[in-house]
């Protein structure tokens, strides 16, 4: 089998805010004695090593700078281009003369080294196929407008790739939002931390290809700091050895789980068959579904390892609930009369819960709330779901899904995966993490059904929600990242990641 690598998985496992960013390089000024300018030389050279890297017949480079250290960055790059023997043109923006001492040293190297500059004024008179994005950093906490505005649709509308400093310039660093408008950049050459904001919400659509360079800052650094979030992906968490173990020769099916499947409401089966197959092949040991009459024999046919049983009220699901081990409760459960009968009963139990869709939906409804602390629970909202259980707008949960994540695990006392480019997987406790596998090809029907499934198995295989969200989360996405490989991106179902979880759980 290859190894499922994405473009994403050469990046730190750390991710951190702005602010943190910030204290980062202030601790490599003050601890390793290293100048601000030195810092900015480095990136300047970082990020020009990659343009070379990247286009390397570019002979004519185009640069907008701002008046902050990213633009100094940017100033840094240009005279690096120059004694390169490129061709350099390079507009300003902003009031030069709030510029650092920093950037001021790195604007005199570019002057000194034949760098022209002129002010933006709107046009932007330049013909080659290398823009780069040195306007604004990572300090952004307002709606881009004026003359920024007016750059930003300048370089989106050209026809030139861009390379972008540290951040692509209008998104926000710490939540992935675009602020008004933000550079849409073919590559973004990112320093001395990751910042989370790039990797969900909006964050990837507009980085395009991320690099990332440390600048030689003393690793012991990082330890003075925590990292906000960690950055996970299949294959991270199989090098971390973060999977399920081998099993033993003499193991028999009670030993991995009893997984009971609970939704498939009129006209909704196929959600439950898909979450009682995922369940089975990410190695349940056996799999049962309680749904709707009409569902039993189509389900059956489909998969007919898994015990089906028609429940028509809570209380014949009550001997099944107590024959199973893990309990995944939504898929296709419907908001009527039936399915809340069969939540309630689910909601009086003990044993580990997996909650989606309906469920939630649910959940979120007046009379119903309730948190899960002391019972193992996992919740997998997409932003819909999310903004019903908090009680805000979708809006609102997609303008800072960190926090929102964080939140949600917080009030209901259960880990949470918040789905999304850039699924969050939060912890009551705080523990964010963020997967970087994924495609837009899963943006289709059934998809969660089948994630419900995984997570449950793994539930049942003995890992605490913490890790079943995880690396659930993970085989997930990975799965779905190998049939789009090879097949492509439209036309992705979720029963075609079926075989795909297979290899990649054994």
């Amino acid at each position: 089998m290859n190894r499922p690598y994405t473009a994403r998985d050469h990046l730190p496992g750390e991710l951190y805010r702005a602010e943190q960013v910030r204290e980062l390089d202030r601790l490599a000024t003050e601890q390793e004695n290293i100048s601000g300018f030195e810092l900015m030389s480095r990136a300047g050279e970082a990020a020009f090593a990659c343009l070379l890297e990247r286009w390397p017949d570019e002979q004519h480079i185009c640069v907008f700078a701002g008046p902050g250290n990213n633009g100094g960055d940017a100033w840094v790059l240009a005279a690096l281009a120059c004694y390169h023997g490129m061709d350099v043109s390079f507009y300003t923006l902003g009031d030069l003369q709030q510029q650092s001492d920093s950037a001021q040293q790195a604007r005199t190297m570019a002057i000194d080294a034949g760098v022209q500059p002129q002010v933006f004024s709107g046009e932007l008179d330049y013909d080659g196929r290398v823009i780069v994005d040195g306007l604004l950093g990572t300090g952004l906490n307002a709606r881009v407008s004026g003359d920024y505005a007016v750059a930003i649709d300048a370089i989106n509308q050209h026809w030139a790739d861009v390379l972008a400093l540290d951040l692509p310039s209008g998104l926000n660093a710490d939540t992935g939002r675009i602020m008004g408008n933000a550079v849409e950049a073919s590559l973004t050459v990112t320093f001395i931390g990751m910042k989370r904001g790039m990797l969900t919400a909006a964050g990837p659509d507009v980085c395009g290809a991320i690099a990332f360079a440390s600048l030689a800052v003393d690793p012991l650094l990082y330890h003075q700091l925590p990292a906000d979030a960690e950055r996970i992906s299949w294959d991270r968490l199989d090098r971390l050895g973060q999977r399920l173990p081998t099993r033993l020769g003499n193991a028999h099916k009670g030993e991995f789980g009893h997984v009971l499947v609970i939704g498939g409401d009129q006209g909704m089966g196929g959600a439950v068959a898909m979450a009682a197959e995922a369940a089975a092949r990410c190695g349940a040991g056996l799999v049962s579904a309680a749904t709707r009459t009409e569902h039993v024999a189509p389900l059956l046919m489909r998969r007919p390892e898994v015990m089906v049983r028609a429940v028509e009220s809570g209380l014949e699901l009550q001997p099944l609930l107590r024959r199973a081990a893990v309990l995944a409760v939504g898929p296709g459960l419907g908001q009527s009369s039936w399915s809340e009968l069969l939540l309630q009963q689910v909601l009086g139990d003990e044993r580990p819960l997996l909650l989606d869709a309906d469920a939630l939906n649910i959940l979120a409804s007046p009379g119903w709330r309730c948190d899960f602390a002391g019972r193992d629970c996992v919740l997998t909202p997409h932003p819909g779901e999310a903004a019903r259980l908090l009680g805000c707008s979708i809006a609102e949960v997609q303008a800072d899904r960190f926090a929102a994540a964080r939140k949600l695990a917080q009030e209901y006392q259960a880990v949470v995966v918040l789905k999304g480019q850039g699924s969050l997987i939060a912890a009551p406790d705080g523990r964010l993490a963020l997967c970087t596998d994924g495609n837009p090809g899963m943006s289709s029907g059934g998809m969660g059904d089948v994630l419900s499934g995984i997570i449950a198995a793994l539930l049942a295989q003995g890992m605490t929600p913490w890790a079943a969200a995880r690396y659930g989360v993970c085989l997930h996405s990975a799965a779905a990242d190998m049939v789009a490989a090879r097949y492509g991106q439209r036309g992705l179902l979720a029963s075609d990641l079926m075989m795909m979880l297979r290899e990649l759980i054994n």
